[in-house]
Formats: C-alpha cells, sequence, structure tokens
C-alpha cells in the first residue's frame, strides 16, 4: 500500500532521485486497499510501500492500520521502513497502539554505526537517533531489520566503519539483521569522489574482511542474521548467538580463497 515517498538514505544512493515526496490523502489510500482487497481478500502481511510510513503522525496512520484490518480479515502484520529522527516525536503509547493495530515490523537503514561516515554520505538520522529508535520499537514489541552497508567509509574510514557498527549494532539488538555490500552507481556524488580519487572502494576481500570483523565483534541474543543480497560476494545465513561461530568459519575460509564468490558479473542491487 504506498503511502508516499520518504527514504532516509545517505546523498550517495541512487534511489528516490527523480520520485519527489507525496503523501497521499486519505481518500486516495484508502481506495488503493479496497482495490487490493478485492483482488487478495486472503492477504496476511502488508508493507507500507515508498518510505518510511512513520512520517504520518500517529492520528493519521492508525486510521490507515484500521482500514487495513478491516479490509483483510486474515491481515497478521503491518510492516514498514523507519528512521530513527520520525521517532523522536512519536510516544512510547503512541507505538503501543500501532503495534495494537499490527504495525509490528520496521526496515531501518543504519548503514553505518560511525557517525562519521553518516555525515559524509549526508544521512538524516544519527547513530543515536537509531540506536534509540530499535530500542523504543522493541518495548513496544516491534520487531526490527536493521540494514549495515559493508564499504561504506571506503578504505579511508573503514576501521571506524567497522567498530562503529558492531558498538551501534550490540546496543541495538535487532531481532533481524543484514549485511549488503557498497556498490558505486555512476552519476551519484560517490561515483563523482571515486572519479577525483576521493573516495577508495574496498575490493572483495576487503569487504569480507569488513564482514568478519564486525561478526566477530557482535554480542547479539538473538537476532536472525543474512548476508545474502545480491551485492554481497558470500552468501551468509543463521541466527546469533548460534551460527556465530559457522559464520567466522565461513568468512575465514572465503579470506583464504577456499569458497566460491559471486562473480562481479552476477553482483546487483
Amino acid at each position: 500500500m504506498t503511502l508516499g515517498c520518504s527514504a532516509d538514505h545517505c546523498s550517495f544512493c541512487g534511489a528516490y532521485k527523480v520520485k519527489p515526496f507525496r503523501v497521499k490523502e486519505s481518500r486516495e489510500i484508502f481506495g488503493d486497499i479496497d482495490r487490493y482487497a478485492r483482488r487478495y481478500p486472503g492477504t496476511r502481511r502488508v508493507f507500507l510501500m515508498d518510505g518510511d510510513a512513520l512520517v504520518l503522525s500517529p492520528n493519521k496512520l492508525v486510521p490507515i492500520l484500521e482500514k487495513l484490518e478491516q479490509a483483510f480479515p486474515m491481515l497478521s502484520r503491518v510492516s514498514s521502513y523507519a528512521n530513527g529522527s520520525n521517532f523522536k516525536r512519536i510516544r512510547d503509547q503512541e507505538l503501543a497502539e500501532l503495534y495494537r493495530h499490527k504495525l509490528s515490523l520496521i526496515y531501518m537503514g543504519l548503514e553505518s554505526g560511525s557517525q562519521l561516515v553518516l555525515d559524509r554520505c549526508g544521512k538524516t538520522s544519527s547513530v543515536l537517533e537509531m540506536i534509540e529508535a530499535v530500542r523504543r520499537a522493541e518495548e513496544a514489541r516491534i520487531r526490527s531489520s536493521v540494514i549495515v552497508l559493508l564499504g561504506l567509509g571506503g578504505k579511508r574510514h573503514s576501521a571506524e566503519h567497522v567498530q562503529g557498527t558492531v558498538e551501534a549494532l550490540n546496543r541495538m539488538q535487532p531481532r533481524y539483521l543484514s549485511f549488503l555490500s557498497l556498490m558505486v552507481i555512476p552519476g551519484t556524488p560517490l561515483a563523482e569522489e571515486a572519479r577525483r580519487g576521493e573516495f577508495a572502494e574496498l575490493n572483495s576481500m576487503e569487504l569480507l574482511r569488513e564482514s568478519y570483523d564486525i561478526v566477530q565483534g557482535l554480542e547479539l541474543k538473538r537476532t536472525v542474521f543474512r548476508s545474502d543480497h545480491a551485492s554481497n560476494y558470500l552468501p551468509l545465513e543463521g541466527t546469533f548467538p548460534k551460527a556465530k561461530p559457522a559464520l567466522l568459519k565461513a568468512l575465514k575460509a572465503a579470506l583464504d580463497g577456499k569458497l566460491w564468490l559471486r562473480p562481479e558479473s552476477a553482483r546487483g542491487l
């Protein structure tokens, strides 16, 4: 169900560059819901598309969630993107109300736990805002799926990127965690920095080393981990803390040249 477009992405990102932000009128959203309900009445899960639905105030979002519950009797979960800065204006009791209306999963792009790295790429939400958002969501029983972007610090800031990301994730304790690998997109500010020699992209071994070092530092209590995105050289998955030794073993084997890596031609966003 499309509500609008409000991505808290880095300025380095090529997404949403030609799609202007717009919050749809309620009648348009309700019309979308009715139309899909006629076609897919047995729908169990709904994703609020195109950006952070929490850009809407709870008094505007709750009626949409109520409409979804009415239109889809078998609905069990509503999910959305989220960014840390929007969480600041939502009270705890309002988060609890959103959960009561089945908003039970948010996707958050941490990208990096290093504030220096985030400032370089122009991300709106701060590291502290995103940590607090995930922790408050968990208290309201809303699970979080957090995304980390390997290589975002480049060669110069790789160490800060790894250290800050480990610290942030250990404080967050997200229910789900995903790794993606940076791919420089033509036409973005990062591509121009790389052309001028101001940003040095990590190679496959350096990206694997970042992944290894982050996983090694994680002390997660019950997090489902996936690193199977098409941008990654080595698909991985498992559940922390049990899978941590096996993940490190696989990454070490890849670093030693003993495992097959996805070829460059097969990588994508």
